[in-house]
């Protein structure tokens, strides 16, 4: 008969006690990681160089026209004389490429960078949208099947970093970078794109959207990054029958402590050049023109006090 006595339990595994904890492990633990992040710094800083002013126009909420401003603020400040670029940095969702109207530009290597698509107005406009059919998405290979959301940000950046390294953004007054929605989005970039870049932020007279900004306001606000003003879009709807601006939204005056560049009304007019990629100079002598002129100068001396 076989043994009776106690059987031998479940094998157990015995930790060596001399593994080290997170905490344990100096500095960047031999991946070189500081040494990458410091090499994207110097390339973004030597392929920014020529430029005065970098201005990151958020929301953190989607659908408030953040990217329609951008582009005619850019207008704005190319029709006064400025030398102008735009930055599409929204990668998943870019829309810059359709609405500057160089969806179908090549981008065409030069000497040591690659040139920038061109406006008719002389605008540089990188947009992966110029590259990337309207029906396609920009995908991320992951390194784990079902893992891409672990990915995702990593390899976004990574990209931008080639982006603004790679390309000739030249002699620059003002760099405009239209930036993706999300109040997560913006603290993202502004870490990215370091100090020297400011912040205009976008809102509706929506209490939800205001709420949002809001939060987006007080994550920039413990960042070295300026916060020249935010803009109100969709003030009211320019009527061009009448000739009037109507109330659009229900009136929220609650202050949102950063200065308010100013408001601009919703002109369905604007949605059809923004869908057309014409210029901002057919729009100038209209409310909606009239409005941005304002903001752009507003904006260009918040730009301009107290910097270099």
């Amino acid at each position: 008969m076989g043994s009776t006595g106690p059987r031998p339990g479940p094998s157990r595994v015995i930790y060596d006690s001399a593994v080290k904890t997170y905490h344990d492990i100096a500095g960047d633990g031999g991946s070189h990681v500081l040494e990458q992040v410091a090499e994207q710094r110097t390339r973004i800083a030597a392929g920014l160089a020529g430029v005065r002013h970098l201005v990151a126009v958020g929301s953190g909420k989607g659908g408030v026209g953040k990217s329609t401003l951008t582009v005619q603020l850019a207008g704005a400040m190319r029709a006064r004389g400025l030398r102008v670029a735009i930055l599409d940095a929204d990668l998943n969702g870019p829309s810059q490429a359709r609405m500057t109207g160089v969806q179908q530009a090549v981008f065409v290597p030069g000497r040591d960078r690659v040139a920038l698509p061109r406006t008719a107005a002389g605008i540089g406009v990188f947009s992966m949208g110029s590259v990337i059919p309207e029906s396609e998405a920009l995908d991320f290979e992951s390194a784990a099947q079902g893992e891409s959301h672990t990915w995702r940000a990593i390899r976004e950046f990574a990209l931008l970093t080639e982006i603004l390294g790679s390309f000739e953004w030249g002699a620059l007054d003002l760099l405009m970078i239209d930036l993706p929605p999300g109040a997560d989005r913006t603290v993202q970039y502004a870490d990215f794109l370091g100090p020297r870049t400011s912040f205009v932020l976008v809102t509706i007279p929506s209490q939800v959207a205001r709420g949002v900004v809001t939060r987006s306001i007080a994550a920039l606000a413990k960042r070295p990054n300026r916060l020249l003003g935010y803009v109100e879009n969709m003030s009211g709807y320019h009527c061009r029958d009448c000739d009037g601006v109507k109330p659009l939204f229900a009136a929220d005056d609650a202050p949102l402590g950063i200065p308010c560049l100013g408001t601009v009304p919703f002109d369905p007019e604007l949605a059809r050049h923004c869908d057309r990629g014409t210029p901002f100079t057919e729009l100038r002598d209209t409310p909606v023109g009239a409005a941005m002129d304002a903001i752009a100068q507003r904006l260009l001396d918040a730009a301009n006090k107290d910097s270099p």
